[in-house]
């Protein structure tokens, strides 16, 4: 972990205790070319690591599933084992995170184990929302207050077995188990107006929900001479999941109902992944070609406003990618070219996508270069945004999905300039990202119960343009005090279908000071929240104002932080435009103000793990909910 701190751009956030990254995208992490978790990181001594390959454009393979890449190359295998458990968890508040880990090595044989527990507790959550719409000339309106509490504890379990014999093959299997329970409950108020009447409600609601998926990772690779290899991966799981919801709203002096929305949901679902990939070594560059199918198989038995109903539906993604990768002197260049399919179960939509893919880089100087990306890809719609499931929303306000959505496609181009010296690493990237077919929720007038309906639709286009500039600052030209930044001012518009117009201009930010003497690490990480359309809203990303040291003492690791130091987690959310209904809202958790946690850790490893080289990634599709 500490090496992949060093790195631009990446750092350590506390609350999770994962490396991320400082820009909003996914982050995967890699050994040896197979994702790894955190703890197997954590199993890596330091001396062991030949070089970490960091790529912040991630290869065609891996493209569809993080925006940033990094892969830990170890050093030759040797016999030996690994151990280590890490605590974490807040004085005054329901916080908890642990993990554990084992592996041992023994010639080309490699057992590991992982065992991984979240847990939270909190019952100070405060919402106040404002919403007024217009149905039949008659203005309505709600101001609700609420408070709620929510909980849930996470279960990861997992065991894996690897063969390795190098330059010959490479075997893994790997089975999971992961298990969630939440809950929540809220009690609160609704100040409810219609026309010039006012009238007080009471509200009341309370979820549970629950999922256990059983998974397995198979893998192979065999090398087929010297320039060529060969990889296979299947991963299967099946996911057990149920849901209730109980959602309610009365007349506080009559005791009439208003609405009394009652959810149970089961769901059944299975899924699947195959990939196969080829790679071809010349000697001006590599070429790697493959093919990726999935499918996802979904039994639902659903009681809720419209009655009892049981359906099926299945969803298939297939990808054909090819990509070449190349350099010349100065001139480093990357071309990919892919066919994605999506099919849609329920209306059978069907597509295929050309999904190109253009880098170029030249090298200025030794500290300094150049880089054009540009590339073309589609993101199908998530089963919630395609569920048919209804749920109340408020009075007259019901919500569902919308099962005929499509895919849809995304265009982005950047031209960036790096620059680096015993001061500083820094890269400056104007950019342009153009979402055609962009899913957004809207609301439309529903004539069958003379309401409004919340749904989604494909709005004509959601288009940002403006440029980041990301990197560390080192005054003393070492590790004692480091300053890292992203910062990305921003235009974005958004149009929708009926040609309503939303535009928002922002800076997005995170920001973090780090000092590091000896075995003392002190961390503080901070951002200055911004609004960024959300579809119909505009929403902020989480506050973050958090301090965070470690003191490292032998193999043993001493934690202690306080997380939102001095205000609570916040969001907030605002109507991006003129529509049916206008709304704003605010929510803060007064659990998270100042909260202290303490921790330690502990890892220990003797000789060099075998670590797979495992060049295919991939996983299934995540629980199916409303």
């Amino acid at each position: 972990k500490d090496l992949l701190r060093s790195l631009p751009n990446l750092h350590l956030n506390p609350v999770t205790n994962q490396i991320a990254t400082l820009k909003r995208g996914t982050l995967l992490v890699l050994v040896n070319g197979v994702e790894a978790t955190d703890l197997q990181i954590r199993g890596i001594a330091p001396q062991n690591v030949a070089r970490i390959d960091y790529y912040d454009i991630p290869p065609a393979r891996w493209s569809n599933r993080a925006d940033t890449v990094v892969d830990i190359i170890t050093r030759s295998a040797e016999e030996g084992y690994s151990v280590g458990v890490d605590a974490l968890s807040a004085l005054t508040t329901g916080f908890v995170d642990a993990s554990a880990y084992g592996n041992y090595t023994k010639g080309k044989h490699t057992l590991g184990v992982e065992y991984k527990l979240e847990f939270r507790d909190y019952n100070d959550r405060h919402y106040e929302k404002h919403s007024d719409y217009e149905l039949s000339g008659v203005r309505y309106a709600n101001d609700q207050q609420s408070k709620s509490g929510f909980s849930y504890n996470a279960h990861n379990a997992s065991v894996r077995y690897s063969a390795v014999v190098p330059q010959n093959y490479s075997f893994q299997a790997k089975a999971e188990m992961e298990l969630l329970n939440r809950s929540a409950y809220s009690n609160g108020i609704n100040l409810f107006t219609q026309g010039t009447t006012i009238s007080h409600h009471t509200l009341s609601g309370k979820s549970h929900d629950h999922w256990l998926r059983p998974k397995v990772d198979l893998y192979f690779s065999k090398k087929l001479g010297k320039r060529d290899e060969l990889s296979v991966n299947v991963v299967v799981s099946y996911y057990n999941t149920t849901k209730e919801n109980l959602s309610k709203e009365w007349e506080t002096a009559t005791q009439q109902n208003v609405y009394d929305d009652d959810m149970d949901l089961k769901v059944k679902q299975r899924g699947w992944v195959g990939e196969v990939a080829h790679t071809h070594q010349f000697d001006i560059g590599k070429l790697n070609s493959g093919y990726r199918i999935s499918s996802t198989f979904i039994d639902n038995d659903l009681r809720n406003l419209a009655g009892t109903s049981a359906y099926d539906v299945t969803y298939t993604n297939q990808y054909l990618y090819t990509e070449f990768v190349g350099k010349k002197a100065n001139f480093m260049y990357r071309a990919s070219a892919g066919l994605t399919h999506n099919r849609s179960a329920e209306n059978t939509f069907t597509e295929w996508v050309f999904t190109p893919k253009v880098v170029l880089g030249y090298e200025l100087a030794n500290n300094q270069s150049l880089r054009l990306t540009s590339y073309y890809v589609p993101r199908s719609p998530r089963s919630a945004e395609l569920s048919s499931n209804i749920a109340q929303q408020a009075p007259n306000i019901l919500e569902t999905g919308n099962p005929y959505l499509k895919s849809q496609h995304i265009f982005w181009t950047g031209l960036s300039y790096t620059f680096n010296n015993e001061y500083t690493d820094f890269n400056f990237q104007p950019f342009y990202k153009n979402t055609q077919r962009v899913i957004t929720d809207i609301y439309i007038k529903d004539p069958v119960r003379n309401g409004i309906l919340s749904t989604y639709e494909n709005s004509k286009y959601h288009e940002e343009f403006g440029f980041s500039l990301d990197g560390t600052f080192k005054p003393l030209k070492n590790d004692l005090f480091v300053f890292s930044a992203n910062i990305a001012p921003t235009r974005e518009t958004l149009v929708t279908d009926a040609g309503l117009r939303a535009r928002n201009d922002y800076i997005d930010n995170n920001l973090s000071l780090t000092f590091t003497y000896k075995d003392l690490r002190i961390d503080y990480s901070f951002n200055f929240p911004i609004y960024y359309i959300d579809g119909n809203t505009m929403s902020t990303y989480e506050n973050n104002n958090d301090i965070f040291v470690e003191y490292q003492l032998g193999n043993w690791t001493l934690k202690c932080g306080v997380f939102w130091l001095g205000m609570p987690s916040e969001y907030k959310m605002k109507s991006s435009y003129e529509g049916l209904v206008n709304q704003h809202s605010y929510t803060h958790i007064e659990n998270n103000r100042n909260m202290l946690v303490f921790g330690v850790s502990y890892d220990f490893s003797k000789g060099k793990n075998n670590s797979i080289d495992k060049k295919l990634n991939n996983d299934t599709a995540p629980a199916a909910q409303f």
